[in-house]
This record gives C-alpha cells, sequence and structure tokens, in this order.
C-alpha cells in the first residue's frame, strides 16, 4: 500500500547566508570560469545580470537543459537577474557543438511551434519570467529604459534577423579570427574525422559571440552560463564584448554529464528525458530518476535538487539496500519541481502500489546481456517458460516496459528498466 505520509517537497533554494559561488562549486555546477575572484567579486552583491542561451530545436526542454536552469535558479536566489535567451535566431543556422554532422534546419513554423513548447517550461524551475517582445527589443535598441529589476525572456531573432549579410560581416565579422574559429573543438574534431563543417554552422560562432555584446548593451548582462560544451562560444562573446569598448565580463560553464555507466545523461529508451508530461509522463520522469544507478545518487541529488546540503550528504552516505530511500527522495524532488507536487506524488504513490510489499518492497534484479528481445527478457526474468507463453501475454495485454505497453514481441530492450507481467510482478532488468 502507498505510504500513509506524503513528503514535502523542498522546491525553494536556501543558501543560508553563504556565497552563490561557494554554493554552485558545493553542489557540482562549476566546470570553468574566467577569472574565478573577479567573478567572486561581482557576485558579493545582489544584481548581477546574467543569461543562458537555449536554441528551441525540440517541441519539449530535456533533461540536459535542467542543469543551467537550476544553477539560474540559485544565482536568482542570491539576489541575481536571470535572462533567459531563446535562440529563434540561431535556431535557423544550428550549433556544432559536440555534433558529428549537421543539424536539421528548420523552417520558421517549427521553430516558433518549439519556441511555443518550451517558453512555459522555464517558470517552473527558473521562477517568473518577462517575456519581452520585438517592440520592447526595438524600443531598447534605440535607447529607451531597461525593464524595471526583474527576470527576463528575450529571443535573438528580434536583433539577429534585422542585419543585413554585408553589414554583419563588417560590423561583427571583422573581429572573429578564421585561424582561431578552426582551432573549436567542434570544428577541429568534424574536420579530422572527414565528416565536414559546412559554412553556416562555421559561423554560428559569431552569431553567440554577438548576444552576449547585444545583451550587454541592452541590458547590463556581464555573466554568460552554459554547458561546457559552449566554453569557445562563450569565450568569443567575451572577447567581442571587449573589443567593443566594454568592460571584462564573465564566463561560466557547468559540466557537461554522463551517468556513472558511461550513457548520456538523460538518455531513456524512448529517447531524450523531456520536461514536457505529453512527451514523458510524470510516473515515467519518476521512474529515470529512481532508477538511477547508485553511484549517480548523491551527484544528481546536489545538482537537480534544493535539498539542503546537510540533507543530501546524509542521503548520499547510504549504501546497500538503504540508497533506496535517497533514490526516492531525488525521484520525488525533481519531479515535484517539474511536475508540481501532486503529479510527483501520484508517481510516488503508482509506483508504489505496483508491489505488493508496499513502499519498501524491491523489485528482483535480473541481469541480462543488452539488447534483448523483450520474448527473450520474459523467459530470463521468469514472467514465461517459453516464446509461444511470452507472445500470449503479450497479445493479452499484460507485458510493459515501465509504464509503457508492449505490443510487439519483437521489440528489443537496450537499456535497464522495469519489465511487468501484469500490475504486480516486475523484474528490474540491469546489464550482465
Amino acid at each position: 500500500m502507498p505510504s500513509s505520509t506524503t513528503p514535502s517537497p523542498t522546491l525553494q533554494p536556501d543558501l543560508s547566508g553563504r556565497h552563490v559561488l561557494d554554493v554552485l562549486t558545493e553542489r557540482g555546477f562549476v566546470q570553468q570560469i574566467t577569472d574565478p575572484a573577479a567573478l567572486r567579486a561581482a557576485l558579493a552583491a545582489p544584481g548581477l545580470t546574467f543569461y543562458v542561451g537555449f536554441d528551441p530545436t525540440g517541441e519539449s526542454l530535456h533533461v540536459g537543459h535542467l542543469l543551467p536552469m537550476m544553477a539560474m535558479r540559485w544565482l536568482r536566489e542570491a539576489g541575481h537577474r536571470p535572462v533567459v535567451l531563446m535562440g529563434g535566431g540561431t535556431a535557423r543556422v544550428g550549433d556544432p557543438s559536440g555534433k558529428d554532422r549537421t543539424r536539421e534546419l528548420l523552417d520558421d513554423a517549427r521553430i516558433q511551434a518549439n519556441l511555443d513548447g518550451q517558453r512555459p517550461q522555464f517558470g517552473q524551475v527558473v521562477g517568473p519570467l518577462q517575456q519581452l517582445s520585438a517592440a520592447d527589443w526595438a524600443a531598447l535598441a534605440a535607447g529607451g529604459p531597461r525593464p524595471a529589476a526583474g527576470a527576463l525572456m528575450v529571443n535573438n531573432a528580434h536583433w539577429l534577423m534585422g542585419w543585413g549579410y554585408i553589414d554583419f560581416l563588417r560590423e561583427v565579422g571583422r573581429h572573429f579570427s578564421v585561424n582561431r574559429m578552426l582551432s573549436a573543438e567542434s570544428a577541429r574534431l568534424r574536420l579530422e574525422r572527414d565528416q565536414g563543417l559546412s559554412f553556416i554552422e562555421f559561423n554560428y560562432h559569431l552569431l553567440q559571440s554577438f548576444d552576449y555584446l547585444e545583451l550587454w548593451r541592452r541590458l547590463g548582462c556581464t555573466l554568460q552560463l552554459g554547458g561546457d560544451d559552449q566554453w569557445f562560444n562563450i569565450l568569443g562573446g567575451v572577447d567581442l564584448v571587449r573589443r567593443e569598448g566594454g568592460p571584462a565580463v564573465h564566463a561560466l560553464t557547468t559540466p557537461l554529464l554522463a551517468t556513472a555507466d558511461g550513457k548520456k545523461m538523460g538518455k531513456t529508451e524512448k529517447g531524450a528525458l523531456f520536461l514536457s508530461a505529453a512527451l514523458v509522463s510524470p510516473f515515467e520522469f519518476y521512474q529515470y530518476w529512481i532508477n538511477v544507478v547508485d553511484a549517480d545518487v548523491g551527484r544528481f541529488l546536489r545538482l537537480y535538487t534544493f535539498l539542503p546540503i546537510e540533507r543530501v550528504q546524509a542521503l548520499e552516505a547510504l549504501s546497500g539496500a538503504d540508497i533506496r530511500e535517497a533514490k526516492r527522495a531525488l525521484a520525488f524532488e525533481v519531479t515535484a519541481l517539474i511536475h508540481g507536487p501532486e503529479a510527483a506524488t501520484a508517481a510516488m504513490e503508482a509506483a508504489q502500489a505496483l508491489f505488493s510489499g508496499g513502499a519498501d518492497a524491491e523489485a528482483p534484479t535480473v541481469k541480462v546481456r543488452f539488447p534483448i528481445s523483450v520474448l527473450d527478457a520474459l523467459i530470463a526474468a521468469g514472467h514465461a517458460k517459453s516464446k509461444g507463453e511470452g507472445r500470449r501475454l503479450i497479445a493479452q495485454g499484460g507485458v510493459k516496459l515501465g509504464d509503457q505497453r508492449v505490443d510487439d514481441p519483437d521489440q528489443v530492450i537496450t537499456a535497464a528498466g522495469l519489465l511487468w507481467k501484469g500490475k504486480k510482478q516486475a523484474v528490474r532488468l540491469a546489464s550482465d
């Protein structure tokens, strides 16, 4: 039966009077900083304006976006002003960073649909945001007053789409060295592997650098955050602000995460772990976090929850069967943050109810070699004695992977997860 007590999630960060850079470092957000001492001084008093860019390449944000969003919320709690930069302009080009091939070029309708899908998702983590329209930006560019204090959302299409090609080359492109751009890891690896780098991708570095200049000019942004694969692009903006007579602005990158078993963070059998409930249900989202490998629990509690560090330290000290408590805390906190406390409670209670032994029951683990067919997995799990029996179970709707019904007997399982026979018999498939 579900637990009779429902935990209250910690949805508000608490710095407890500490310097925000110390908190970010302790929790694992900091990979590289241009000048740590200078940034520490700049963050010592409230009021710094900073930004993170998000290209709308999908209809929903995913868990990869969640890391910089969490960092934004900690900085906001310290009294600094976040700016969410939506890449309605840069999405038309495509960032080559970390990619082995050219990104799909999105048309205007797809970009707009993605923008509409992603915008509401930021508020749940970063907090309320004032969205600046094209008219608002035009007024700023004409010398109008900056918006009053408060978090903002802007779209770089408002300034990138109005440029003529020759004008952009003369005003912005003249500051960039082709030799230096070729030294960037994203360019160097593509060329070394003979995978090619299109001219349009090559120009992405200029566009992102110009974003920093424009946000400094119009909003006073003096810090850009991003994933560590963006370090070269962010430094391009730092240098461009300097070349245009600006101050020594700052850069901070967050680590690129892989799970302890070497997989890309947030990858599921169905693809990315999206934040949209329409694409990944709260139950499935909850199950992802409760099934992370033991070695990742402490790190993920620090990064993806607002639990006080003392509580995190107590949870990450657990071992053996007790680590299940830490996994439940992780899954509940992250699900509550993204989908709300009610959805998190429902997901938690649904997961508990699926086990006849209640909240403390454990699904037995069966080790298999991936990839494996559903039929072979059913036999390995003891759910079926033969492939014929397995096919009958599937035809009757009695087999699920996670919360997804299996209809194809030939479906292939590629990663760890729960395999269900009926509503109460489950095994946890793990890599042999």
